[in-house]
């Protein structure tokens, strides 16, 4: 059986609904609704760091906001939060759930609850926040999935939307019958696009090297980031086409996204990584920053103190 992500163990006490924070239970909507019928909406995932003054850091607020507001665009969803009722409604949320220890993902998602076919639509953002524990997760093993992420005129990658993830979770089943946890995903010219949830990135020879947009990867604010440290420490950073083979010759490779952090491969179908001095490096460096450890200008937090006394 599959070991669970320590999201799917969680069933938070409160959510962000209809404007407010509400029970877990009271979050519900209509069957007919197109969020039900049509599974449309968009949605951004953010992570939450504690910093060593006591306070909560969210990692890159308003760059996740402003790309909701991006796929909510392309989806022709009406998305009119504020960058500051965006911010109130996250750091709100993770008062309310927050525990010391653990850091936090907050999974703000826009949808879809009337209208019909583009007719008289309304959306409602929803918050959800579980717990996460700090640091950096084990090294996985990977393989390369037969399902193919889909082109720009089919259902454009760029929108963060939920069935967008049709493909992954289909890919996510094939991993899971092969020994895999998570899969890469190929375009329709059979090179690299991204993994089911992240973005794909190898080094060679010192150099890291991920696809571009273009080619079917999401437009990634951890990739972003990545680049920027990469730029301060050093190392050479280039966006361009990655074959399929180049994965299996790769000196390192790493899964890249707001959840995981870095998330180093351990290898892939079945050929092994050696060490990762290049992509640990910057794994250690990413983690240093967003933990307010060693602050960096690639990664913008917006920080608040809570009440210790805050209701749970």
């Amino acid at each position: 059986m599959e070991a669970k992500t320590p999201t799917q163990l969680q069933k938070p006490k409160w959510v962000f609904f209809n404007g407010a924070i509400r029970l877990w239970e009271e979050a519900v909507f209509h069957i007919s609704s197109e969020a039900v019928v049509r599974g449309l909406n968009v949605f951004e995932g953010l992570k939450g760091f504690w910093q060593p003054d006591g306070s909560f850091g969210i990692l890159a607020i308003e760059r996740h906001w402003r790309r909701l507001g991006r796929s909510a665009k392309l989806l022709h969803i009406p998305f009119t939060m504020s960058l500051e009722d965006f911010t109130d409604a996250c750091h709100g949320l993770v008062e309310r759930l927050c525990e010391p220890h653990r850091n936090m993902w907050i999974r703000a998602t826009l949808y879809v609850t009337e209208g019909h076919w583009g007719v008289g639509t309304v959306s409602d953002l929803v918050l959800t926040a579980y717990h996460y524990p700090k640091g950096q997760p084990a090294p996985i093993a990977t393989g390369v999935s037969i399902w193919q992420r889909a082109t720009d005129a089919a259902l454009p990658y760029r929108i963060k939307t939920s069935t967008n993830y049709q493909v992954a979770r289909l890919a996510k089943i094939e991993g899971r019958d092969r020994g895999y946890p998570e899969m890469v995903l190929l375009n329709q010219h059979g090179r690299v696009a991204e993994a089911i949830g992240s973005a794909v990135v190898i080094v060679r020879d010192g150099h890291v090297l991920t696809p571009p947009s273009w080619e079917g990867a999401f437009e990634s604010i951890t990739v972003d980031i990545v680049a920027s440290l990469c730029e301060s420490m050093g190392i050479p950073f280039t966006r361009r086409p990655i074959d399929r083979t180049e994965l299996l010759i790769a000196d390192e490779m790493a899964f890249v996204g707001t959840l995981n952090d870095l998330l180093l491969i351990s290898s892939i179908d079945g050929q092994p990584f050696g060490e990762a001095p290049v992509l640990g490096a910057l794994a250690e460096r990413y983690l240093a920053a967003a933990a307010g450890e060693r602050p960096h200008p690639g990664l913008d937090l917006s920080c608040r103190h809570y009440a210790v006394d805050a209701v749970r």
